[in-house]
């Protein structure tokens, strides 16, 4: 798994969210019917201010760690989370220093071995559990041939 560290800035996310877990495969389940939910109900459409076309699936308010409770949001970075369309949430992430790394292959399965390689040197990567996110850019829409940028937030 190579990485790269890089400091983001501060930044603003509208989307549509869950409460999930990584216990007993709750989280496969849950943020798979996010993904169905965002585009059955063309939650793009609905989402104000957009910088650009990159979705943004973040993972925040982490009870603990990987293994308790989290949130999922999934949307697009905007320029302004004022006056947000009813039945979306829109959330500001503070600048921090973050691993990048890149799930090459088939999506999603190469982005669900990702996470099992981040999960399994959890330690070692200091993580802080703030805002951990992926996007999902012009790179990662060939499903066969994807490659996600997954940002994990670090000390």
């Amino acid at each position: 798994m190579k990485s790269q560290k890089v400091h983001l800035e501060s930044f603003k996310i509208i989307g549509i969210a869950v409460r999930t877990t990584n216990q007993n495969g709750k989280s496969a389940k849950d943020i798979m019917e996010l993904w169905q939910r965002f585009y059955s109900e063309n939650i793009s459409a609905l989402i104000p201010n957009k910088i650009d076309e990159d979705i943004y699936a973040v993972y925040t308010d982490y009870k603990s760690d990987y293994t308790a409770d989290y949130t999922t949001i999934l949307g697009y970075r905007v320029s302004s989370i004022d006056n947000l369309p009813e039945g979306l949430e829109g959330r500001e992430f503070s600048g921090a220093n973050y691993l990048e790394i890149k799930a090459k292959g088939t999506r999603p399965l190469s982005v669900f071995n990702t996470w099992q390689e981040i999960w399994v040197k959890d330690k070692e990567l200091n993580r802080k559990y703030t805002a951990d996110f992926e996007v999902y850019g012009k790179k990662s829409q060939d499903p066969d041939n994807s490659e996600v940028e997954i940002f994990i937030a670090t000390e």
